[in-house]
């Protein structure tokens, strides 16, 4: 299992959407989503298909924050230059955790690919 961490403290569990499939998938059909997913080689995304809104980190190749937005279902994100991966999460965490543009992320432990 792998963690997405900030600073040394764990954030959430943490799963791989590493294939064109399963990062076109996402989190389309779950009902929620207590973790976070990386989507690899990834500078938009979309809602269409979600049942709840999502956070999303777009981050550079170090795992450095560009930018956080929140989508609502049924949008697609603006492709954000410079970004190598998105992290998604339900709606409001990145505000919880206090995480921003500029902060630096870290996974730990072995990433496994996401179901879907």
């Amino acid at each position: 299992m792998a963690w997405l961490v900030h600073e040394g403290t764990v954030l959430a569990s943490l799963e791989r959407a590493g294939s064109l499939r399963r990062r076109t998938v996402g989190l389309i059909g779950r009902p929620d989503f207590p973790g976070a997913l990386l989507l690899e080689k990834t500078r938009s995304v979309h809602t269409f298909g979600m049942k709840f809104p999502i956070d999303v980190a777009f981050c550079d190749k170090d795992l450095k924050i560009i930018r956080v937005i929140t989508m609502d279902q049924r949008r697609v994100s603006k492709m954000h230059v410079g970004a190598w991966c998105a992290i998604e999460t339900e709606a409001g965490r990145f505000r919880h955790w206090r995480i921003g543009p500029g902060a630096q992320l870290e996974i730990r432990g072995e990433l496994s690919d996401a179901s879907g």
